[in-house]
């Protein structure tokens, strides 16, 4: 029978990328028939407090023997002794987003506790899947050799691009992002501070309450610069509401610092936009050359220079708006994703040598 556990770390509805990826797989594969499990983990993550150490404890305890587990690598990638105490009984399988070691913001010393304990955690794992080539060649620092790693890419949803051909009469970016250092809102904010000679709105979309200081740090930028009436923080929004804000805007930016694939850069294709973002981990492969502008990740006088560009050069823009919507016809939808998925559970799942 196809059937899994899948544990996440906290609630299994936050409406960050790497959940909606966790949701939209599993979405996928119930619909042809899988039967899925979804454990959300109390505690704190990925720096894990005795509540999150006794909550993945506790949630692979109840698995039956032999069970077939996917764990999200933000819940497991703190607690390796926990993996495997339980990997000789179960099939674990890890869910790799991107290493918790490359979290934007991290002292040296954290950043090698993580390396030293997520490298462990997978060593113990039957599998690994992750969401990138990039995330994919990154592990080999980790000690995963491929033979051992799956890429399954994230899908989108497809519809009819419903924005007129005409811009707004105020261009409109976009910015779909939790406000945490790693998306680098604080360079827009400072990007769009030098051009304030030009028309333009901005919104920002995503959580607000993962980071206080840093959100405080943007709010802050903002009212300095005087752009309150310009950039909207609008917090995060359901899913259900993010078509509208697409629909709305004329470019699409992401000025992260990371990431391990940007799943918002797709749904931006996916809707026509052109997008400026940087090269930073897999984006520089995530977004195709003809589709938008990549600038060095935290060069703030490279991200304005391309925001002008797209906003004072109609040909510029009108070309990276072509190019979008021709990489539009080559993306994948959740189906195809989670038909991935399954094959690659059902071969890291079907590889445990037991006694």
């Amino acid at each position: 029978m196809n059937e899994f556990t899948l544990i996440v770390a906290g609630d299994p509805a936050q409406l960050t990328g790497g959940y909606v990826y966790d949701a939209r797989i599993v979405e996928a594969l119930r619909a042809t028939g899988w039967t899925i499990d979804v454990i959300g983990l109390e505690g704190r993550f990925p720096e894990p407090d005795a509540v999150a150490s006794h909550a993945l404890d506790s949630a692979l305890t109840r698995q039956p023997e032999d069970t077939l587990v996917v764990i999200d690598g933000l819940a497991m990638g703190g607690l390796p002794a926990i993996v495997e105490r339980h990997a000789s009984r179960l099939s674990i399988i890890a869910l790799v987003h991107h290493p918790l070691a490359d979290e934007t913001g991290l002292g040296t010393p954290e950043q090698q506790r993580f390396r030293i304990s997520e490298t462990r955690a997978l060593a113990a794992v039957e599998g690994v899947m992750v969401t990138s080539v990039y995330t994919a060649r990154r592990l080999a620092d980790f000690d995963v050799s491929a033979d051992r790693i799956a890429v399954i890419e994230p899908g989108v949803e497809l519809s009819p691009i419903e924005k007129n051909e005409e811009s707004n009469a105020i261009p409109r970016l976009l910015c779909i992002a939790t406000i945490t250092p790693r998306k680098g809102q604080d360079l827009l904010v400072e990007a769009l501070s030098e051009l304030a000679d030009l028309p333009w709105q901005c919104q920002l979309v995503g959580a607000l309450d993962r980071a206080d200081h840093y959100v405080a740090q943007v709010r802050e930028a903002i009212a300095r610069h005087r752009l309150e009436a310009r950039i909207e923080l609008l917090g995060s929004q359901p899913l259900e509401r993010l078509p509208a804000f697409y629909a709305g805007a004329d470019l699409f930016v992401l000025p992260s610092h990371y990431e391990g694939y940007g799943m918002v850069i797709t749904e931006a294709l996916a809707h026509g936009l052109p997008v400026v973002t940087t090269t930073g981990g897999a984006l520089a492969h995530t977004l195709p050359d003809a589709a938008g502008i990549k600038v060095v990740p935290g060069d703030v006088s490279a991200l304005r220079d391309a925001i002008r560009s797209m906003l004072e050069e109609p040909e510029t823009y009108t070309r990276y708006r072509a190019g979008a919507r021709e990489a539009r016809e080559t993306l994948s939808d959740w189906q195809t994703a989670a038909e991935a998925f399954g094959i690659a559970l059902a071969r890291f799942g079907l590889s445990k040598e037991r006694p």
